[in-house]
């Protein structure tokens, strides 16, 4: 997902009136939690704790109810009746800013998340959202949707500018595809945006046409797409990008995740998590990964830090090779199933950055300064792009602990697993795209075979690796538990199992997201697992994932988010 997403200017108001700051509660000095499931995550097999004691935001025992009650007899106690007790969640890979942006705008999700199943209830979403925030349209212009999926549309195609001038024609219209590497405008938004039959197709994005014509359709591909919006950056002030950025923290809140990610990061972004910490309003930790190609002046004064200052840091860098699967701008080394409308039947996507060497001299910046490195790669040419640019860039300057990262690595052949193993790559997979994509892939992009093979965790774990797993919200809601669901079961909208070989155990996708992503972030001392002296960052569910069935963990609600002992989501 790309940053340009907050560009919007109608973000500004909205989140003034949706967005509010969650507050931790106060807690004593010390507090014990017992009568329940207490999973420590710790070693190769489930390992139960009777009790868990907490001091001063930090783990002070875990082991038995009666060892625990030796340390100290004047502790709060709370009871967790029968509820499971986890490390908090980290998020692997997403962009929290942008949720708080997917929060503000129209819903144009798919069920189960949202309502939209065509264009004309597209439509009718879009209507209902311009009436309900009539001041808001009146006073920035801009109409926004967020979410809207061609793959799930009845149509099964994307909205056009005639579709989206059903709108307004007064109003420039934008909506983002789920993907968000794509976005139909209506013709008033193109218009705004300079784009007409004169217009050439940027460096690594696509204006699409009309039939037999060189006239914008509205639907816009990547870089076609950023680039009017980031000339929209100056919209936003500081006051707006903190309470969208505090709504984006709401919503994961509510999922259990205590360390946030900002991927692909601008300097803005930075600024305001940063300056959200120093105001004391960040009760999680999040971990800025700023665009090593756009950001690069700015990474170059800050550097990376690896300890959090008020709950923020400057992790490492992020860069983009390829677009998506679903969007069919993913860079792939074999023609998709079916091409995209106007596209030839040899069609393989395209690379986000044209020029290799260009790659390879970004890569070898980041090894070169020791900043940690994620490359998002869904296609396996922009994979195999990658591991191209590592392998050079280690042997010009080493590869001990750099802990580089293949971010979605949807499409990765099991040979480049091999090279991901050997030259010391974690792959953060996006097994949601098993449920929310599968059919899609197996019918449309990918076909059967490569696409029972996207997100090959289990083959992973036959080989020697670890890996993550992520949401990339606001592609996809920052669901730990349809994470959890998709990476162990793999089942598709219509029941499909999509690589019944790639599922693996609910505790090894519950290590996902909890110690080997924080092995991911080099926080492995700190966080991920229940120990002593690692931060009190805790999830509370209603259920235990290790104990129900497989299929019914989507259905798991989180009853309570802590951050080094205090409460910051509690349902």
């Amino acid at each position: 997902m790309k940053k340009m997403l907050l560009t919007l200017p109608i973000v500004i108001s909205l989140v003034g009136c949706t967005a509010a700051t969650t507050q931790p509660s106060a807690s004593p000095k010390t507090q014990l939690y017992f009568n329940g499931d207490i999973i420590t995550m710790v070693g190769e097999q489930p390992q139960y704790a009777q009790a868990i004691l907490v001091e001063n935001g930090k783990i002070l025992f875990v082991g038995s109810l009666d060892d625990a009650k030796k340390i100290t007899s004047n502790s709060q106690k709370i009871d967790l009746h029968g509820k499971t007790l986890l490390p908090g969640f980290i998020d692997a890979h997403g962009h929290a800013f942008n949720s708080g942006v997917q929060a503000i705008g129209a819903n144009l999700l798919a069920p189960p998340d949202g309502k939209v199943t065509d264009i004309p209830s597209l439509i009718r979403t879009l209507d209902q959202w311009e009436e309900d925030k009539k001041n808001i349209v009146g006073k920035y212009q801009w109409i926004v949707g967020f979410g809207y999926d061609d793959a799930q549309l009845k149509e099964q195609r994307h909205p056009t500018a005639d579709d989206l001038d059903k709108v307004s024609t007064e109003h420039p219209v934008v909506v983002i595809h789920q993907s968000g590497h794509l976005a139909a405008m209506n013709h008033k938004a193109l218009e705004l945006a300079g784009y007409n039959e004169k217009s050439q197709d940027p460096a690594g994005g696509k204006i699409r046409r009309e039939p037999n014509s060189e006239k914008p359709n509205g639907v816009l591909e990547e870089m076609a797409f950023f680039m009017p919006l980031m000339k929209m950056m100056s919209k936003l002030d500081q006051q707006a990008n903190e309470q969208i950025a505090l709504a984006g923290v709401k919503s994961y809140l509510r999922f259990g995740f205590t360390t946030l990610q900002e991927g692909r990061a601008t300097k803005e972004a930075c600024d305001t998590w940063k300056a959200l910490g120093e105001q004391k309003r960040l009760v999680v930790d999040v971990a800025c990964y700023p665009d090593i190609q756009a950001q690069l002046p700015y990474m170059e004064t800050v550097g990376v830090q690896r300890d959090y200052t008020n709950h923020f840091r400057v992790a490492g860098v992020k860069l983009s090779l390829d677009g998506s699967p679903q969007g069919r701008t993913a860079w792939l080394t074999q023609p998709y199933k079916q091409p995209p409308e106007g596209q030839q039947n040899n069609y393989v996507g395209y690379p986000a950055i044209p020029d290799e060497k260009n790659v390879e001299q970004l890569v070898e910046t980041a090894y070169k300064n020791h900043w940690q490195l994620l490359a998002h790669t869904n296609g396996d040419a922009a994979l195999e792009e990658y591991l191209n640019a590592v392998n050079k860039a280690a042997d010009k300057y080493g590869n001990d602990d750099r802990r580089a990262v293949a971010i979605h690595a949807q499409t990765a052949r099991y040979d480049q697993l091999d090279r991901m193993k050997a030259l010391k790559i974690i792959p953060s997979f996006f097994a949601m795209h098993t449920y929310y994509w599968g059919d899609w892939h197996r019918d449309v992009t990918l076909g059967k075979e490569r696409a029972y093979r996207i997100s090959p965790g289990q083959t992973a774990l036959n080989k020697g690796m670890i890996f993550t797993q992520h949401h990339d919200a606001p592609v996809a809601l920052p669901n730990s538990l349809m994470i959890l669901y998709a990476t162990v079961n793999r089942v598709s909208r219509s029941g499909d199992v999509i690589g019944p070989n790639e599922r693996v155990s609910p505790y090894n996708a519950l290590r996902s997201i909890t110690s080997w992503a924080a092995y991911q972030y080099f926080e492995e001392d700190t966080k991920g697992t229940l120990e002593k002296g690692k931060l009190a960052d805790f999830v509370i569910l209603d259920q235990n994932p290790l104990k129900i069935e497989p299929l019914q963990i989507k259905d798991i609600k989180v009853i309570q988010t802590i951050k080094e002992g205090n409460t910051v989501y509690m349902e």
